[in-house]
């Protein structure tokens, strides 16, 4: 341990806000998603748009691996038994990425290959920090507070899935099945650990203390899912059931987010209350682009025949909520422009003086 610490850089450098991958998830899952309820930005700017999240990737998982190999970052981020659960955004990313790769530049598919590979030893990585982690809060440290960012064990784990059965080949269903199954046995895990949160925290508030990661907790059930009708592992009336448990979950959660929102506007106003810039906010963006794009991958496999009232029910559903993707996602991206804005402006008088 003290030979690969002093392997680890020390010294300046520009720090990034390690869930900064949820930036690239937002907005790819848009791209391979709800833009097709958008001929004009589908097919007319789409390629453009899927370039420009390549020059946001670069920049931001650049920055993201620098941090990464400097001391003062990882080993601390490491031993933090919630937050290194962010290491979940870099995997989701990279395999949200490549698959914007593959129906915008297919003929870089050895690239993006190439990429999937490096992603599957980063995941390795990360299920063992996963397992790690669940023991600490387990055993170790059961009063952490834990929230929405530990189910990124099962959003980084079913991510994988996607991409591996997209990127190369349908994998065996044994194999896909039991690496669906450990994302769902790390969701519930993460369940657990954030309803005995609230449990156990007495007098909290939705102002304080929900938070927005917390729209993970029918994100992940999308993305598992997605994993599912991507690889043809289940049965239809399995996918039926996860479909409806996650539309009454997107409306319990958003239901609070509504009420949580209202509230903050009371106590701190609108700027501090709901348009203030957290990298946590895009997590909310996937989650909303994640049930969307299970849904339409469901809805044109074969292989999950949906009955005719369901069928009916989201022909009706889909357009609507495809509007809620893009208004949420532009709105976002508002929020955070405007916040680097009022950054640079804040450096460069610091500068003056």
């Amino acid at each position: 341990m003290i030979g690969s610490e002093n392997m680890l850089l020390k010294g300046k450098y520009k720090k990034i806000a390690p869930a900064s991958g949820a930036i690239i998830m937002a907005n790819g899952i848009f791209l391979i998603g709800a833009v097709q309820a958008f001929p004009f930005l589908d097919k007319d700017v789409g390629v453009y748009l899927a370039f420009l999240l390549l020059l946001a990737w670069i920049f931001i998982y650049s920055r993201l691996s620098i941090q990464f190999v400097h001391r003062d970052f990882l080993i601390p981020f490491l031993k933090h038994p919630v937050n290194s659960f962010a290491i979940g955004t870099w995997i989701a990313g990279v395999s949200v990425l490549c698959n914007v790769f593959l129906k915008y530049f297919p003929e870089i598919l050895p690239v993006t290959q190439a990429m999937g590979i490096l992603n599957t030893f980063l995941f390795l990585f990360f299920l063992v920090n996963c397992f790690y982690n669940f023991k600490q809060l387990f055993f170790d440290h059961q009063n952490f507070p834990a929230h929405g960012v530990v189910l990124l064990s099962a959003v980084g784990t079913q991510s994988i899935i996607v991409l591996l059965n997209n990127v190369f080949f349908e994998l065996p269903k044994i194999i896909s099945s039991s690496i669906i199954m450990l994302g769902v046995f790390f969701y519930i895990l993460g369940m657990v650990l954030i309803i005995n949160r609230y449990i156990r925290q007495n007098g909290w508030t939705l102002v304080d203390d929900w938070t927005n990661t917390n729209c993970i907790i029918h994100g992940a059930l999308s993305i598992t899912g997605l994993a599912i009708v991507s690889s043809n592992t289940f049965t239809t009336l399995f996918a039926i059931i996860l479909w409806i448990i996650i539309f009454i979950l997107i409306v319990i959660v958003e239901v609070l987010e509504i009420i949580r929102a209202i509230k903050r506007i009371k106590v701190y106003g609108w700027k501090e209350g709901v348009f203030k810039y957290n990298v946590t906010q895009w997590s909310r963006n996937f989650t909303f682009g994640m049930f969307y794009a299970f849904t339409s991958v469901m809805q044109v496999n074969p292989y999950y025949p949906m009955p005719t009232w369901l069928d009916n029910f989201q022909h009706v559903f889909m357009p609507f909520w495809a509007w809620i993707v893009l208004l949420a996602l532009l709105g976002q991206i508002v929020v955070y422009i405007r916040s680097r804005l009022i950054t640079e402006e804040l450096v460069q008088k610091r500068n003056l003086v």
